[in-house]
């Protein structure tokens, strides 16, 4: 027979144990419950000359907190040189690099392309698609790379605040993935994964097939679409991640890359500005915790044209960091920027 007082026990630990289940991750790195907590981080400095300044313009005149370097590329040392002369403690990490995506631009990896053979095309550079990677490439050719790219950041004299994955290679296929995790554990350094609601990544990743959709004149508000396999196991995954000592994210946004303004001939500032009333848009949906918005900013100059046609969209993200009418509406709404750092500082505190 359970007692009255045995009763209470229960119901006190097992409300206890919804509490805890329910809690952000921003709210166990000791952010307030509600808090929408958000790292703005520019991808590819290191990759040209028009992404380093456009990194540079975003961080310095804007609200990005943070960025992730490409060391395969050739920019990589000039943005570790202004870091380490202009602006130490800006949050940078290893924008971890396994394909080598343009036409005429191309990369090896830093492993070289003899020691990782799975990761190369005929041409000894990285391969150009995620897909090819994960067709060809092996997790031991994958790991011993991810390690190349650490190193020569270290080597370079840079402590990386995080790690993250171009083009999203690193979350395509699961043995990349595991060996993602173990080299940042064996690093102590974090990798961005989002392990929470994923309310903003649902979205993006359902995004293409709206739009599909949409066009064929075959969808309906309220039509729910399947999850991918990697939704399925954010949860367990950032558990593991967050046992392991690292910091988890609750959400990550990804798709400012494929807003585009629906007025013909816009200006690079009338696109600017549709990008940030997108991410006004977005903060506004998010769910409170701890999320992460990727942006892909670049002060576009004429050699950048010969590298890739999304100048102009990596030109109105830097612009949109810059907009004044973001900047006043995160002050408005109390949402809280953060950094990599200050998030594995925290980190580190939780027992």
């Amino acid at each position: 027979m359970i007692t009255n007082t045995l009763k209470t026990l229960l119901l006190l630990l097992a409300t206890a144990f919804i509490s805890q289940a329910q809690q952000t991750y921003a709210e166990k790195l000791g952010w307030p419950k509600g808090a929408k907590v958000v790292i703005f981080h520019v991808d590819d400095p290191g990759m040209s000359y028009s992404s380093n300044q456009g990194t540079i313009k975003s961080v310095e005149q804007g609200v990005a907190t943070s960025c992730s370097i490409m060391f395969p590329c050739a920019w990589s040392a000039s943005f570790v040189n202004y870091i380490q002369k202009s602006n130490p403690n800006l949050d940078a990490g290893v924008h971890l690099t396994l394909t080598s995506e343009w036409r005429d631009y191309r990369w090896g990896p830093v492993a070289g392309f003899q020691n990782v053979p799975s990761l190369v095309d005929k041409e000894g550079n990285l391969w150009h698609e995620v897909a090819q990677v994960v067709k060809n490439g092996t997790a031991d050719d994958v790991e011993k790379e991810i390690r190349a790219q650490v190193e020569k950041a270290l080597r370079m004299g840079l402590k990386p605040t995080h790690m993250d994955s171009h083009m999203g290679t690193l979350f395509a296929h699961v043995p990349f993935l595991e060996r993602y995790i173990k080299v940042g554990v064996e690093y102590g350094i974090p990798v961005m994964f989002p392990g929470g609601n994923n309310k903003l990544l649902i979205e993006c990743q359902n995004y293409p097939v709206i739009k599909k959709l949409k066009a064929e004149g075959k969808w309906q508000e309220g039509m729910k679409l399947p999850e991918s396999e990697l939704i399925k196991m954010t949860g367990p995954v950032g558990q593991k991640i967050w046992q392991s000592g690292l910091p988890v994210l609750d959400d990550l946004h990804t798709i400012s890359g494929d807003w585009k303004p629906t007025t013909p001939n816009s200006t690079p500032e009338e696109w600017g500005k549709y990008k940030a009333q997108k991410f006004i848009e977005t903060l506004n949906n998010m769910q409170p915790g701890l999320a992460m918005f990727i942006v892909h900013s670049s002060d576009v100059t004429d050699a950048f044209k010969h590298i890739s046609a999304s100048g102009g969209s990596r030109y109105a993200d830097m612009l949109s960091m810059m907009n004044p009418e973001l900047k006043a509406y995160i002050q408005s709404q109390g949402i809280i920027l953060t950094t990599w750092r200050e998030v594995m500082e925290r980190r580190k505190k939780v027992k």
